[in-house]
């Protein structure tokens, strides 16, 4: 049996249970579960706590610490890893937005990988050019559809602009092919 816990808990019972309620987080509300559970006094014993949350006393430790030390602020704080800076980032990102808003653009993301190659020394896996293009940068590639070599020009315009019968002419100037009264506008 373990030694009781003796810790100092600025916030009221009431305030921890609002806060318990209105935790985001799976991690917030299991830290804030421990203290509300040693503030009500429900728990006196650090091996109890840690049984209790399913976690390690040392993880138990590590939360109690960090409240000792800056309070709720710092007990509840996430840190976020910074990442890896990106490769291409300045000028050559701003050069490829401009030429990815041009009408000609590039056609492929291998034709990216080699510009960036060519133009800036970057070198990028395909599945980066990928990534960078179509989902950071939100931009799309421009591929015209794809045409049929049988296709005649001819046949086309005259599908598209078919040519007006009597009665459609006679619609549009206004008139009625029946006799009756065109229908006001």
């Amino acid at each position: 049996m373990g030694r009781p816990l003796k810790i100092a808990i600025a916030e009221s019972e009431d305030r921890l249970k609002k806060s318990l309620q209105g935790a985001r987080t799976a991690s917030q509300k299991e830290r804030l579960q421990m203290l509300y559970w040693l503030k009500s006094g429900q728990i006196d014993r650090r091996d109890e706590l840690a049984r209790r949350l399913g976690r390690d006393n040392a993880t138990v430790t590590r939360w109690l610490g960090k409240y000792r030390q800056g309070g709720l602020a710092r007990l509840l704080h996430e840190g976020k890893a910074p990442g890896k800076t990106p490769q291409v980032r300045g000028q050559a990102l701003a050069a490829l937005k401009a030429r990815l808003a041009q009408p000609q653009g590039f056609r492929s993301y291998g034709e990216v990988q080699q510009w960036l190659q060519a133009e800036w020394g970057i070198e990028l896996s395909y599945t980066a050019v990928h990534q960078l293009v179509r989902y950071r940068l939100r931009a799309k590639l421009k591929v015209p559809r794809p045409r049929s070599v049988k296709t005649d020009p001819a046949t086309q315009t005259a599908f598209k602009n078919p040519p007006l019968s009597d009665a459609g002419t006679a619609a549009i100037a206004g008139r009625s092919t029946s006799g009756a009264l065109p229908m006001p506008r």
